[in-house]
This record gives C-alpha cells, structure tokens and sequence, in this order.
C-alpha cells in the first residue's frame, strides 16, 4: 500500500483518548449537577422572585447538563501540519559525507569492487 500523495498527518488533529474523553464528560455533568443542587437549596431558603429563577434553574439543568456531557469534546483542528524537504538523489559516481557517529562505526564502502 503506497502513501505516495497521500496528505501528511498531523498529531495536533488526532482525538482525544477515549478515557480522557469520558472524564470530561463526568466532570461536566458533575459540575451541572453541583450548580442544579445550588438551585434547588437556594430556592427552598429564599422567596420572592428569585425563588423562581432556582426552582427554573433546578429544573433546566439536568436537560442542560446531559447535552453537555453528550456532547464530548471538540478538539479545534490546528493547520500546523510537518511537510519534510526532499532530499534529492545522489549523482552517480557521487560520494556520501562522512558520517557523525559512534566510535568505531564503519560506513558501507561506495566503490564498486570487482
């Protein structure tokens, strides 16, 4: 299976774990959930008007709170995407640059024997 034309990939559009993802996703809803609880004691303690608004509160974020955590995570696509530089070809007859590495390698010999 030849990648020849295939377009680069980039590690920064990868998803996210799906272990990370659910923990998210539990965190969120137990953060709507802790707000909806605030709702609901705050419109048992106090009157008025502003009773209603709790008891709206506690009643719309559970609904808010499940589209939240079903949502998931949306990772923002990035354009940063690694195009390497060809190299080019060796001539014939060329030879290649020595070689940095550890003492006592060997390159293999370029000429032709025989």
């Amino acid at each position: 299976m030849s990648r020849h034309g295939a377009e680069p990939v980039s590690i920064t559009n990868a998803p996210i774990a799906h272990s990370q993802d659910i923990r998210g996703r539990e965190v969120r809803y137990l953060l709507s959930m802790l707000v909806r609880t605030g709702c609901f004691v705050a419109a048992v303690v106090t009157s008025g008007p502003l009773r209603w608004v709790f008891i709206a509160g506690a009643l719309f974020l559970p609904y808010v709170a499940v589209v939240l955590a079903n949502a998931g995570s949306r990772r923002s696509p990035q354009n940063a995407t690694f195009t390497p530089e060809p190299f080019g070809v060796l001539a014939p007859g060329a030879t290649l640059p020595p070689r940095d590495g550890p003492p006592g390698a060997t390159r293999p010999s370029t000429t032709e024997t025989g």
